[in-house]
Order: structure tokens, then C-alpha cells, then sequence
């Protein structure tokens, strides 16, 4: 048990896509992209739409060609069901940590501290939420809610953590060696604008943007970052 602030950000997969493969199975492994509410733009996309360059806010008449040549589907949004299984979701994890804090439809802060083992009840969590809503998610956990945000994306691309890490399991030489290999951009409340500010002056990684110091970024960006 330890007194320090621990927390989990537990994210569901690409939310919109899953929640519509709950109901039909049949679009699971294949590419499908979630249209906003005038079907104009892709607003949630499957690892296989990902896969084939499909980016967020793509829009529909740039990339329906896929339909024949890739075999890509697209569902109208639901937000009523979306909004169902978010609460389904959410109520699971409420009942698994002392503390929540709902972010977002799909995003969910939990409060790990005090848990004497967080990366199993993180991974009690994932497999609790897809026995039960079919919905998968990935757990980060850090000390911070950036770092777990960072934590969560590291959850999502490693193999290795199988959806759960703790970025706090790591050394400083292993952390400094796996955010160097992350880019600026993937820090939570680093948008594309800021990005590019940051690259101009040499920036690049989330490590880069670690060793600065707070006062001089203070002096160009808000305090925020």
C-alpha cells in the first residue's frame, strides 16, 4: 500500500465503432468508420479503417471509394446508444475504485491510489468491462492524469502491455528511453498548433518536452502546458 496519488485513465477503443459491433458482430475485423450526424465526416474509426489510412474527420466523399475496393462500412451515428453503453461502461469501473471522475463518454479517471496491485485491477477492469458490455478498453496508470493519459496511449500501441501499463513501473532510464520514442504531439492538451510552436524550437518528444524548463515555457505558452 503506499500513500502517493495514483491514477487510471481507462479508455474504450475506438468507442463509437465497438459500441455498433456490439450489435452487430458481423463488423467485427472488418474496416468500418462511425459518420457525424449528417454522415459528412468519419467521427470514430476501427484499427482496420485506421490500418488503411483513414484519418479522423475524413470526409465521406473522400473515402466511399473504399467501400468496393476495401470492403469499408459505415454506420450513421447513434449517440443514444453510444450514450447507453457509456453508462453501462462507467458504472462498472465506478463499482472497481475508490474515486471517478467521467471525462468523457468514453474516457473515465479512476482513482488507484492506496491499490496494492493497480495493473491487476486494471486488467480486472478491461476483462470485466468486455465480459459484460463487449465494449474494449485500455487502462494507463500514472501519477499524474497526464501521465496516465500518456500511460493510456502507451497501453494502446504496446503488444507487450496487453491494454494495461503502469508508467510508473518504470526506471528513469526507462522512461526517459520510451518517451523519447513518443511524439510531442500524443501529450494530453498538445494540440497540432502547439505542436508545430514546439518543434520549431527542438521539441519533438514527450522526453524533449520533460527536460524544459517550466519557466521559459512558461514565457511562450500558458501556463497550462
Amino acid at each position: 500500500m503506499t500513500g502517493k496519488p495514483l491514477f487510471a485513465l481507462v479508455d474504450c477503443n475506438n468507442f463509437y465503432v465497438s459500441c455498433e459491433r456490439v450489435f452487430d458482430p458481423s463488423l467485427r475485423h472488418r474496416p468500418v468508420v462511425v459518420l457525424s450526424n449528417n454522415d459528412g465526416c468519419a467521427v470514430s474509426r476501427s484499427q482496420e479503417a485506421k490500418d488503411l489510412g483513414i484519418k479522423m474527420g475524413a470526409p465521406w466523399f473522400d473515402i466511399r471509394h473504399m467501400e468496393r475496393s476495401h470492403g469499408l462500412v459505415a454506420r450513421s451515428s447513434n449517440y443514444a446508444l453510444y450514450g447507453l453503453l457509456s453508462n453501462r461502461v462507467m458504472s462498472i469501473l465506478r463499482d472497481m475504485a475508490p474515486g471517478q471522475e467521467i471525462y468523457s463518454i468514453d474516457e473515465s479517471f479512476l482513482n488507484m491510489s492506496g491499490i496494492a496491485d493497480p495493473v491487476a485491477l486494471g486488467r480486472e477492469m478491461r476483462t470485466r468491462v468486455l465480459q459484460w458490455t463487449h465494449i474494449p478498453v485500455c487502462v494507463g496508470i500514472a501519477s499524474t492524469k497526464t501521465r496516465a493519459k500518456l500511460a493510456n496511449h502507451i497501453a494502446k500501441k504496446s503488444k507487450k502491455s496487453q491494454g494495461v501499463f503502469n508508467l510508473e513501473q518504470l526506471t528513469p532510464e526507462q522512461e526517459a528511453r520510451l518517451l523519447s520514442k513518443i511524439d510531442v504531439g500524443n501529450v494530453w492538451g498538445v494540440g497540432r498548433r502547439i505542436s508545430d510552436r514546439l518543434s520549431r524550437m527542438g521539441i519533438l518528444t514527450v522526453h524533449d518536452l520533460m527536460r524544459c524548463d517550466p519557466e521559459v515555457m512558461r514565457q511562450h505558452f500558458s501556463i497550462v502546458l
